[in-house]
């Protein structure tokens, strides 16, 4: 499986980690989507997602991979095997912010539940949040490659 894309999480210069706090406040439902796209959706296919309703590009490297399926229909799309998470179904639509670099390795930024706030406003703050955190992440790999010359 070399054609696989590494995904690395985003680590920001106060030491918080966007994406985890992003995932850590879902419900074990929503994770178990969120962790099914990662894997099955994302590393798999990477950029190749462009111009379907997976990922949507929001310019200067920075894209919204969209997951509104939730693990079983992703499991099912993707013939993989479904986790179990219980009975309570709820409805899926998340959004993470994503930039993909390198030797196929896809960074994760960040991500927010539009299910939980669908609003227009929220998701233009969720996007400006997001290009902060890959400007702080570009400007570390700029003074990165400085001080190894």
């Amino acid at each position: 499986m070399a054609d696989l894309w590494t995904v690395e999480v985003f680590r920001a210069d106060d030491g918080t980690i966007p994406y985890r706090q992003f995932g850590d406040s879902l419900s074990d439902f929503k994770f178990a989507a969120l962790d099914m796209a990662i894997k099955h959706v994302l590393a798999s296919r990477g950029l190749d997602l462009a111009g379907s309703h997976w990922l949507k590009p929001l310019g200067e490297g920075l894209h919204e991979f969209r997951i509104r399926h939730e693990a079983r229909d992703i499991a099912r799309m993707f013939d993989a095997e479904a986790p179990s998470v219980g009975t309570k179904k709820e409805s899926v639509l998340l959004r993470i912010f994503v930039h993909f670099h390198g030797e196929k390795v896809v960074l994760l930024l960040g991500g927010y539940d539009k299910g939980r706030s669908p609003k227009a406003k929220r998701q233009q703050r969720e996007i400006e949040r997001a290009r902060k955190l890959l400007a702080q992440y570009k400007e570390r790999r700029r003074r990165e490659r400085r001080r190894d010359r």
